[in-house]
């Protein structure tokens, strides 16, 4: 089995506000078929940073993580630093925005949307 047939919970935890965040933007998008991907690149002012983008189709290579019909992607290069993390949608004075509390950075910036490990 392929890991696009497979979901595997254990790679990233979604909270239920980041659930509910997916789902009402794909009811914007009106479009059941997205997946959120979440991937690591490289840059910000930690060395890492974190992307969010969504895509209608999962590569092979993707591993796929679901919970309540809401389909997250993660690529290979990613998973490493990401596995174990937790994904979850926050709102306050700083905008609202997707957070990941990752156990693999040893550091984060101020804003946390980069890291290092």
């Amino acid at each position: 089995m392929s890991a696009v047939e497979e979901y595997t919970p254990s790679v990233l935890q979604l909270t239920e506000k980041a659930v509910a965040k997916v789902k009402h933007l794909m009811e914007d998008e009106a479009n059941n078929e997205l997946k959120l991907r979440v991937f690591v690149t490289g840059g910000g002012c930690s060395g890492f940073q974190y992307g969010f983008t969504f895509d209608e189709l999962a590569e092979e290579d993707d591993t796929l993580v679901e919970k309540d019909g809401v389909v997250v992607l993660v690529d290979p290069l990613s998973y490493q630093y990401i596995e174990g993390a937790q994904l979850d949608y926050t709102e306050g004075l700083e905008g609202s925005r997707f957070v990941v509390t990752n156990p693999n950075a040893t550091t984060t910036c101020g804003c946390g949307s980069s890291f290092s490990v």
